[in-house]
């Protein structure tokens, strides 16, 4: 800890040894500047000459692939090494000691009074960004494992606890788009930018009453939110614009999709006897579930999503754009979008239930204990 209570972090990292294998259309010494840059690691070298004796120096083999915690950790932990299946990868060192211990984590050794940490020891088994349990992986690099790193690091980049389509319907198909994307250096922003679109043209068409053809642009808006962000996450190209204006595309659009269809249900020739009270429903719902949502994290520092396995279950099927657009979907299909419209509502006002009892139950549990995450627990 430095005097004023914050992390110590190493300031400096040499690379050791050397690999030819890309991942996600990037060298293993591009990915892991891009890694290192991440955890505030900008001084970057081949060897240790130079290194001032008393500055804490990061030490990584290039033919390893590491999950961004790991390097996060390292980063903030001197006089440790990370170990897997009995050999070194990395470690943080003294300077003084650097050019010696590049040589001996070069050869998979642990050098002399470092506290040897494997995986999970390093950064436990919990991502608390991802709301999920997973031990951060540690993989040796080759051309046969590849396929493997990939596989991880994208898997790594979805939230354990989100809707159901996200989930179980979009990784496999989301997962060759974002390797698409990230060989041909498209960037997460422009994906975004296309979503936008896509989200602008199915609020037009269903405006209009033309509900089956503006659920293709926002089907295909919703993988494209998958996509950018994941693509945004293994090649490490995240930045404060880009997840303000993803982020922000997703809060703001989905009240406007759901009431754009009220208006186009008399233009397809349905009527619709209680629009005003569908709004006030749909506006409203929206405001009160963010607010709940909201209020469990300020009161209780995590998310209400990911507090008992019950809350985690209802995440996969609470009354989101997803789910909705599976519900809306379903109607249109057999030639009843009002009535599509009418169980969104429905469904709405039940979730909003459930998440008041969630609230509520908090309320009084926390009087008699601390909450904590059923991911978090031991």
């Amino acid at each position: 800890m430095t005097e004023n209570g914050s992390e110590a972090r190493a300031a400096t990292a040499v690379l050791a040894g050397a690999s030819t294998v890309f991942i996600w259309g990037m060298s293993s010494a591009e990915r892991l500047r891009r890694q290192l840059a991440r955890a505030g690691v900008q001084d970057v070298r081949a060897d240790a000459e130079g290194v001032s004796p008393d500055a804490d120096v990061m030490i990584l083999r290039l033919d390893w692939a590491y999950e961004q915690r790991l390097i996060d950790e390292l980063a903030i932990r001197p006089g440790v090494a990370l170990v897997a299946g009995g050999a070194a990868a990395a470690a943080n060192v003294k300077g003084a000691q650097a050019a010696e211990a590049v040589a001996e984590i070069g050869a998979g050794r642990v050098p002399d009074g470092l506290e040897a940490l494997d995986s999970e020891g390093l950064a436990g088994s919990y991502n608390r960004k991802l709301r999920k349990r997973e031990i951060a992986y540690l993989i040796p690099l080759d051309e046969r494992s590849v396929a493997e790193v990939e596989a991880r690091s994208f898997a790594g980049s979805y939230k354990g606890v989100t809707d159901v389509v996200t989930k179980y319907v979009w990784p496999r198909p989301a997962k060759a788009v974002t390797k698409w994307c990230a060989e041909r250096e498209i960037t997460p922003n422009a994906v975004t930018y296309l979503g936008l679109a896509l989200m602008f043209l199915a609020l037009f068409l269903f405006w209009n009453g033309n509900f089956l053809l503006g659920l293709i642009p926002a089907w295909i808006m919703t993988f494209l939110d998958t996509v950018d962000g994941k693509l945004a996450r293994v090649t490490m190209t995240s930045s404060k614009f880009g997840d303000v204006l993803d982020h922000g595309i997703d809060l703001i659009h989905p009240p406007f999709w759901w009431i754009a269809w009220i208006w186009g249900l008399p233009k397809a020739g349905f009527e619709v006897p209680h629009a005003d009270l569908m709004i006030w429903i749909i506006v409203g719902g929206y405001i009160v579930q963010r607010v709940f949502e909201g209020a469990f994290i300020r009161l209780w520092g995590f998310h209400m999503h990911v507090w008992r396995p019950f809350d985690s279950f209802f995440r996969l099927i609470t009354a989101r754009r997803n789910p909705n657009l599976v519900i809306l979907t379903a109607l249109t299909l057999v030639g009843r979008p009002d009535w599509g419209m009418i169980l969104v509502c429905a469904w709405i006002v039940l979730s909003l239930v459930v998440h008041l009892a969630q609230l509520v139950q908090a309320m009084i549990l926390s009087r008699h204990a601390r909450l904590v995450s059923w991911l978090d627990a031991a």
